[in-house]
């Protein structure tokens, strides 16, 4: 039997047909008349060979077939309703599942941490994975599946094939260790910030708001020093007088491991927008709209 060939609506009748044993009552527990349930009922025989419901008295009993068949086609009927047809749902505290993130290592200290924090008190059987994508792999990742979202700048995400929720603003500041020679109690003229030697971080993939922000000015700085890691500024900064100009969040974290000053840039560069971005094929999951309005309520 080719199950091409198979009208599925006609398992529905036979399990009514197996629950209320008369062809009337049937018809009218799942809507349809006594012609066209009759008309259902020789197609089943047809279908299976067997005349599967026999006149007994006042009720058509099934034959050794139907009983035979009944408890299959059950399953697959409730399999239907439960499975497919309802609406999905995600409990939090049983789910084991994992979700993977793209965030560049400054995300990763700053959202990491308290989504842990939060995933342990509500769901402490979900798993994180977080990894780093250049701007373009991003896109790829998040509409094959290989991700789930994406949190951070990703300007290139602006298809209609993503959907984002804004989180935060990040504006430009600067740390130098304390007591710099060259930093004042006065605000920093820009002049005298352009003159100084610069530790500059370059992550590979990454857009840099903030050069690209001093090119369009036609603004020159002595770059004393390339890296590609945020998590190496602290050490650097703490033990020379080089200045680094980085989004706020980032010189939060910095300063928790280096003794540094924080003080605004004299440069007033445009902000950096922060999202939480998502590829339509996840935006109806019922696990991820948790996951997102999580990180709205933590973040946002």
């Amino acid at each position: 039997m080719d199950i091409a060939n198979v009208d599925l609506n006609l398992l529905v009748t036979f399990d009514a047909m197996v629950e209320h044993r008369s062809v009337t009552r049937a018809g009218e527990a799942i809507g349809l008349s006594q012609p066209a349930m009759s008309a259902a009922l020789n197609r089943l025989r047809t279908l299976f060979g067997d005349p599967l419901f026999v006149k007994t008295g006042s009720s058509m009993e099934p034959t050794l077939r139907a009983q035979e068949l009944a408890p299959h086609v059950r399953r697959v009927i409730d399999t239907v309703k439960t499975d497919i047809l309802n609406s999905a749902t995600f409990d939090p505290a049983t789910s084991e599942r994992t979700f993977t993130l793209i965030t560049p290592d400054i995300g990763e200290m700053h959202f990491v941490p308290p989504l842990l924090a939060h995933l342990a008190a509500v769901a402490p059987r979900l798993r994180l994975r977080v990894v780093s994508r250049p701007k373009l792999a991003a896109s790829e990742a998040l509409a094959t599946g290989a991700a789930d979202l994406a949190l951070g700048y990703f300007p290139d995400l602006d298809s209609a094939e993503f959907f984002r929720r804004k989180l935060f603003d990040n504006r430009h500041v600067c740390i130098v260790r304390k007591g710099h020679p060259g930093v004042g109690r006065g605000a920093l003229s820009v002049d005298a910030y352009l003159a100084m030697r610069h530790v500059v971080v370059r992550p590979e993939g990454r857009a840099h708001v903030f050069e690209q922000y001093l090119q369009q000015q036609g603004l020159k700085r002595e770059v004393a020093l390339e890296i590609s890691h945020f998590m190496s500024l602290p050490p650097i900064i703490e033990a020379s007088d080089l200045i680094a100009t980085v989004p706020r969040d980032l010189a939060d974290i910095c300063s928790r491991y280096a003794e540094l000053r924080i003080f605004d840039a004299p440069v007033p560069a445009p902000v950096i927008p922060v999202h939480q971005f998502w590829h339509r094929r996840a935006h109806k999951d019922a696990a991820m709209v948790w996951l997102r309005d999580s990180i709205q309520t933590l973040f946002a």
